[in-house]
């Protein structure tokens, strides 16, 4: 199923589309084919028309925010110069056909940036369009964490899930990355802007963990970014992602 944003009338098919593909692999050879694929991709990827930044990641099992991985799962961020390009690249490059012949799930979220601060692999991948009101905000953090400190990292990572995964605002989660247990991405979807700042400033284990990263200096690496979305298709779980939120918003 192809939806538009839920948060707009419709998509803003101009300036820098960021796009997320979810796939999943159940056959234990398409494991291993996606597996393989983690180094033998890049290049198809780099030579594909029109893309910019990208980068091939892992999953975490359940939703994400655990150190054992999900061997079934793999993610390709992506940028593109247009909705247009995005929607044709993902759909129809050859890089892209070869993971969806072998995928049992696909889903494809379609974003466009409204602020950035930080760094990925030293340079700045996205270009904000600024804030597009209080409509639905998608909300990536990625971080490199710095060896001597990944145990107590790691530590703190259960409570922080038992605390996102409780929270009714989120709309969906899952942690991902390039390297297992050093290079972490979590990518969450809110309602709205205030309901991502309550959860991010509420005392707890998320804002002890942002106050322990800071004093000890945790990240070699760190970037936070915030999304509206465009369009998506697919389902993710056996389910369109987007799915509650277009009956909260129809709520109101």
């Amino acid at each position: 199923m192809t939806r538009n944003s839920p948060a707009t009338s419709a998509p803003n098919l101009s300036g820098q589309v960021v796009t997320m593909c979810f796939f999943r692999f159940r056959p234990l050879r398409h494991r291993l084919w996606a597996f393989a694929q983690m180094a033998l991709a890049r290049r198809p990827l780099a030579r594909t028309e029109g893309i910019g930044f990208f980068k091939l990641m892992g999953a975490g099992t359940g939703e994400g925010f655990t150190p054992k991985p999900d061997t079934g799962a793999v993610v390709i961020l992506t940028t593109w110069p247009d909705l247009a390009t995005a929607e044709r690249q993902t759909r129809d490059a050859p890089v892209f056909r070869r993971y969806r012949a072998r995928a049992d799930e696909v889903w494809t979220i379609h974003l466009t940036p409204r602020s950035a601060w930080g760094a990925w692999s030293r340079q700045m991948p996205f270009q904000p369009r600024g804030p597009v009101g209080d409509t639905a905000v998608v909300a990536l953090t990625r971080a490199t964490v710095r060896l001597p400190v990944l145990l107590k990292f790691w530590r703190r990572v259960p409570d922080i899930q038992r605390a996102i995964g409780g929270d009714a605002n989120v709309i969906f989660k899952q942690g991902v990355g390039e390297v297992p247990w050093l290079h972490q991405m979590t990518f969450s979807i809110w309602p709205d802007t205030r309901a991502m700042a309550a959860f991010a400033r509420a005392d707890g284990p998320h804002a002890r963990a942002i106050a322990a990263v800071r004093a000890g200096n945790w990240f070699a690496e760190e970037l936070y970014a915030r999304f509206s979305i465009l369009k998506s298709e697919g389902s993710w779980g056996g389910r369109d992602p987007l799915e509650r939120l277009s009956a909260l918003q129809a709520a109101e």
